[in-house]
């Protein structure tokens, strides 16, 4: 994985652009580093505040977009919901949870070998793909809510004999 820079690394490309290194950036800076997690600005928001009361939301925005148009983090929409950071710059694709939005990084071989139709002379130059269904936990939950409805169905039809 080319995970983000460290911490260190993250403060001298902000001071090359010209960028004040504050508290409340390094912060971030170590709460991004080897982040796996994909968060949105407030997601990150709320750990930050709960390191550093008084962090304001729109550090932790500039931070991001700052960080994101310097290339050292992606961005990502999930199906129009709020965006989403990811550190992870090497090649790679996301399955995302449709039920608690949970998203990671997966690896799929073969996407330069795939013939696409229809591009009428449009010139690919990256893909994206997004696998959605059920992260483990929300699926072993709905196997555990199906199972309860099933007992609980089954168990009023008999108290009804």
């Amino acid at each position: 994985m080319s995970g983000v820079r460290s911490p260190t690394e993250l403060s001298a490309v902000f001071r090359a652009n010209g960028l004040r290194v504050t508290p409340q950036r390094q912060l971030l800076f170590r709460l991004l580093y080897a982040d796996t997690t994909h968060p949105t600005a407030d997601a990150l928001f709320t750990v930050a505040s709960e390191q550093m009361p008084g962090i304001s939301l729109r550090t932790v925005y500039q931070t991001l977009t700052d960080l994101t148009s310097m290339g050292e983090l992606q961005s990502f929409d999930f199906d129009g919901t709020a965006t989403r950071f990811a550190p992870n710059l090497g090649e790679h694709h996301h399955v995302v949870c449709r039920s608690c939005a949970k998203a990671a990084d997966v690896h799929v071989d073969g996407t330069t070998h795939l013939r696409i139709d229809g591009l009428g002379g449009f010139s690919v130059e990256s893909s994206d793909i997004v696998f959605r269904g059920l992260c483990s936990e929300c699926a072993a939950s709905a196997t555990i809510t199906s199972i309860t409805s099933i007992t609980s169905i089954t168990s009023s039809k008999g108290s009804r004999s």
